[in-house]
């Protein structure tokens, strides 16, 4: 009975709404254009007021506008936290981006194809440039030639064919104690005797000596550290720099933002971020150039030298 009754008063309400919308003057289709907006008028109104006035609505716009306020102050003041969110987004776990990096070298041959992978033809190119802008910052008024430090060393090809020839002593770091052991029995000869210290070590977790490198020569190995793990890095390198001594970083850079490999779980930079990384480390960039000579299918590489 009381379905019935609901019945008819909702036809009866209809019957209403149509003789109070439209005149029945008006032809058929005119009144059911005028009744669909009529109802969908009365609906929309109803949803945006209830929305407008609830108190999710209010909590999600108020904490939105507060989150994006707060992410433009730190994206000013702060150009790193663009940075960290790479390491949190992509990279997605600090352990297992260095695990990966870890099992990846630990497969790769202790020899120069295996440092330059399919691109060992252009090691002398490379060689070349290396010297020619290290020696921009070595001499009377300027860095040392006593001791220098080579992080990622790999098998030592830098060492031998940049570092060795223009300073006296000489200290070694990598990961993979096998590049470290090919290093001192084969391939450096008669110069491994010349190395002061082996260091099998992650960057991440490396504490150089204190004052004791005139240069530390990171090459391709920056790549492999999360942002904070390099800046933290740069700032103990600092606390190991001589009087006019220098650090300097050659590596791939992107061409915009970021990119990580997953094969060799590495992270390429824009040189705007490295430069970012750098300065909150408390560096000084002294220079910057790129590496000439490289195939374009190549990712451009460029040398920082900050101290």
């Amino acid at each position: 009975m009381d379905t019935a009754l609901d019945a008819d008063k909702a036809r009866m309400s209809l019957e209403d709404t149509k003789r109070a919308v439209v005149s029945s003057s008006s032809p058929p289709n005119m009144e059911f254009q005028a009744l669909h907006q009529a109802h969908r008028d009365r609906w929309k109104n109803t949803d945006v007021s209830m929305c407008r006035h609830s108190l999710s609505f209010h909590l999600h716009h108020s904490l939105r506008m507060e989150f994006f306020a707060s992410f433009l102050y730190l994206l000013e003041q702060i150009p790193l936290v663009k940075l960290f969110a790479v390491t949190c987004e992509k990279i997605k776990g600090e352990k297992y981006f260095y695990y990966k990096a870890q099992q990846f070298y630990e497969d790769v041959e202790p020899s120069e194809e295996g440092m330059m992978g399919d691109f060992v033809e252009i090691s002398h190119i490379d060689l070349e440039g290396s010297r020619n802008f290290l020696s921009r910052f070595i001499g009377p008024g300027k860095a040392d030639t006593k001791c220098a430090l080579d992080c990622g060393c790999g098998i030592g090809r830098v060492s031998k064919g940049v570092l060795l020839p223009i300073f006296e002593t000489m200290e070694m770091c990598d990961m993979i104690e096998a590049f470290l052991l090919h290093a001192h029995e084969e391939y450096l000869g008669d110069d491994a005797d010349r190395i002061e210290t082996y260091y099998c070590y992650n960057l991440q977790e490396l504490t150089p000596p204190s004052r004791k490198y005139d240069v530390i020569w990171m090459q391709w190995c920056a790549c492999h550290l999360t942002d904070r793990d390099l800046m933290q890095f740069l700032m103990r390198c600092k606390k190991s720099l001589r009087p006019n001594g220098v650090i300097i970083i050659k590596d791939n850079m992107a061409r915009k933002g970021c990119k990580l490999d997953p094969i060799d779980s590495s992270i390429i930079r824009h040189l705007d971020i490295m430069k970012d990384i750098i300065f909150k480390a408390g560096l000084k960039v002294l220079a910057v150039e790129k590496q000439e000579g490289f195939p374009d299918v190549i990712v451009p590489v460029w040398m920082i030298a900050m101290q």
